[in-house]
């Protein structure tokens, strides 16, 4: 709940979450990630209530749920839209398919803009056990000019849709379809989510196997033995989709090529 009561007395959530965003404002504001998510809603929210300065941003992944870009571009008209230079499926050929163990994609298109700047973001404990180790206010481990402030940090789910539902406040309907979390199509962090993907984006899977095929030809050309292990891309892309347990089976093996 948003209002805790403890042998210390009553917390109030979004009080202090106000509180930590207030306590931290640089003077020049804050860069504000906006994903499009849940709790991207509440940070968006918070900075608005605060009264902080502020100017949110949305890494444009270019293979996002169609549904999450729309949402943001209708409901979060404040937030500047940040094109990648390379789509990702232009991308992918040369840097090889996503996988648990090799993330490449994330530093990319997910963690860039925000340089030099205080970033507020909607990481949680909650969300998974490598972010139960982050801190409210840290320094970017790749980028040292850039810090991070998570004033919801905290925040359990419940509270996340208890804040969302009592101010009525607009998310993506993808959540209402079933969906936990929302991100890229078919990532590999999200094994349960990639064949509901694949049944219900049926452009993007063209553009993948695309992606694929132009990947499996460029490292045929170029001599690859370990590619020789699928018969073409599109066996390549299926085998990625549905049998790829890189780093979940086998911690050590990764799938590399010439």
């Amino acid at each position: 709940m948003l209002i805790e009561q403890t042998l210390y007395g009553e917390i109030d959530k979004v009080k202090t979450a106000i509180e930590r965003l207030k306590t931290f404002e640089p003077e020049e504001g804050y860069w504000l990630a906006d994903s499009g998510g849940k709790d991207s809603c509440v940070i968006l929210a918070l900075a608005k209530m605060s009264g902080v300065k502020f100017e949110a941003h949305h890494n444009l992944t270019t293979i996002d749920p169609p549904e999450l870009v729309r949402f943001v571009m209708e409901q979060h008209k404040e937030t500047i839209i940040d094109r990648p230079d390379i789509p990702f499926l232009k991308m992918l050929p040369v840097r090889g398919f996503p996988q648990r163990q090799s993330r490449w994609w994330c530093a990319v298109y997910k963690e860039g803009g925000g340089a030099g700047r205080r970033v507020i973001t909607g990481i949680r404990w909650g969300e998974s056990t490598k972010r139960a180790g982050r801190r409210m206010v840290e320094v970017c481990m790749t980028d040292k000019t850039k810090a991070f402030i998570h004033p919801i940090i905290d925040w359990l789910d419940e509270d996340v849709w208890e804040f969302i539902r009592t101010r009525n406040i607009p998310y993506c309907k993808l959540y209402d379809e079933g969906n936990k979390r929302i991100g890229c199509l078919f990532c590999p962090m999200a094994s349960r989510q990639r064949l509901k993907d694949h049944d219900r984006y049926p452009r993007f899977v063209k553009l993948y196997i695309r992606a694929f095929e132009q990947l499996y030809a460029d490292r045929l050309a170029k001599g690859s033995e370990s590619i020789k292990r699928w018969k073409s891309g599109k066996e390549m892309f299926y085998w990625w989709l549905k049998e790829d347990r890189t780093g979940i089976d086998n911690p050590d093996q990764t799938v590399m090529f010439e």
